[in-house]
């Protein structure tokens, strides 16, 4: 099943998100197997990250949860919000 991981980063931490972003993308390196489709959210000027967005296959809500809570953003303290929904992809076909 698909699900979306939707991660918003608190104010402020665009520090946190440069500092961090190395063993980010290793993480999700790590566990490309289980993505669709991933990357940052961006401010209106397209120049600063303001969150991310993944679409991962996984066959539970449990596993997306736990691949999510090991995510090394969300150890830093980078995000405001994150919020997993399952998905179904219609189009295109």
């Amino acid at each position: 099943m698909h699900y979306v991981i939707s991660c918003i980063d608190k104010a402020g931490h665009a520090h946190v998100r440069a500092e961090n972003r190395p063993a980010h993308v290793d993480y999700l390196k790590a566990n490309i197997g289980h993505i669709v489709m991933a990357g940052p959210t961006l401010s209106e000027d397209g120049e600063g990250m303001t969150g991310s967005l993944l679409i991962m296959e996984y066959a539970t809500l449990a596993e997306v949860q736990a691949f999510a809570d090991g995510d090394p953003y969300k150890a830093a303290g980078l995000f405001e919000s994150v919020t997993i929904k399952p998905w179904k992809k219609v189009l295109p076909a």
